[in-house]
């Protein structure tokens, strides 16, 4: 299968799909969680803006990616993006030192998704504010340009700043073939290099267990990933694939043809990965975990495991990750070891 029929087939999938009305002035989502600074845990605002949406994922996208249809059914003006982000802003009211981080399901550089004006007046609202210690926005590497991270650092007034990307995998015919990203592992370097001259950390994103490939084949390749981007990337966020509505990975789902991943194979790589690079924040939130359509384990241990990651997530001490235990491991051990036979059907759900 080609990039282009695979594109194809997500976009058939979209297509059948229905944004519901939201109100333009009103975030598609915010909330106030722990992040890991400096090796400080500290609070953080996290910030999706309704926009125009992921011009990829318009045009196809993603095969798991269903924030798309967190979008705005009429582009919102710079007035909108104003109201957004002050009532974001409100939930964070009492707070005393935080991390803001900014999504848009696309990309915050993307000058069709948030003009030029909202990304400057964002900024200086956010430079302004003595409490953040520290602002990250998505974004996919295509937008990441010298002039573009110039503007950023003068608005941003010294304050740390970072570029998230959406790397996924570090192989580029994964992220061609399973994932359909559509850029490649060099783009992400390039980024990464714009940044890094100019004072501004890199966090990648991977992806464990997209559509096509086996438990044990996603297990490998997140642990080569982490030690291709290792030159590049500040932090490392791991993301597990769950089910989004709307999406290839959902009809796959369906089909019995997809399990999103164990929650062992996140233990697994975590306690590898920074063992192998202590020096580097590497990070995961199950999300959805135990659920069906979530990473999950057995019913007994799933809920114990995830609050590890999470724990491990925010202290990077591996013996986190050496607390938890349960017979089923032995059934993921099992599955690693025979997945490869199965051809893409899952042996348990």
């Amino acid at each position: 299968m080609t990039m282009k029929d695979l594109n194809k087939i997500v976009l058939d999938i979209r297509e059948r799909q229905r944004i519901k009305p939201s109100a333009n002035d009103r975030p598609a989502a915010s909330w106030i969680g722990k992040d890991l600074v400096d090796g400080e845990i500290i609070d953080s605002l996290t910030i999706i803006f309704r926009t125009s949406g992921c011009y990829w994922g318009c045009a196809g996208g993603c095969t798991m990616c269903g924030y798309v249809y967190d979008s705005a059914a009429e582009s919102p003006d710079d007035d909108d993006i104003h109201s957004q982000l002050e009532h974001a802003l409100k939930k964070a009211s009492d707070l005393e030192k935080m991390v803001v981080k900014i999504f848009t399901s696309g990309s915050f550089l993307d000058e069709n998704e948030i003009s030029r004006k909202s990304r400057e007046n964002i900024l200086l609202r956010l430079k302004e504010d003595d409490r953040i210690a520290k602002v990250i926005v998505e974004t996919r590497p295509e937008f990441v340009t010298d002039q573009t991270m110039d503007d950023c650092m003068d608005l941003i007034a010294g304050k740390p700043f970072e570029i998230a990307v959406g790397l996924e995998t570090s192989s580029d015919k994964i992220r061609s073939e399973s994932i359909n990203k559509g850029f490649s592992f060099r783009d992400f370097v390039r980024a990464s290099e714009i940044a890094k001259v100019r004072g501004i950390t890199t966090k990648a994103y991977l992806l464990l267990k997209p559509p096509f490939i086996s438990e044990g084949m996603a297990v490998n390749d997140i642990i080569r990933s982490v030690n291709d981007i290792y030159p590049y990337a500040d932090t490392v966020s791991i993301n597990l694939c769950n089910v989004q509505k709307g999406t290839l990975v959902e009809m796959l789902w369906e089909r019995k043809q997809f399990r999103p991943p164990w929650l062992w194979s996140i233990v697994e790589i975590l306690h590898r990965t920074k063992s192998a690079h202590p020096d580097i924040v590497i990070m995961s939130d199950p999300v959805g975990a135990g659920s069906q359509r979530g990473p999950h384990n057995c019913k007994i241990c799933s809920r114990d495991v995830a609050d590890a990651v999470r724990n491990f997530s925010l202290t990077q001490d591996i013996r986190v990750l050496e607390s938890v235990s349960c017979e089923c491991r032995y059934l993921w051990e099992k599955i690693i070891e025979l997945d490869d036979y199965t051809y893409g059907a899952p042996i348990t759900v």
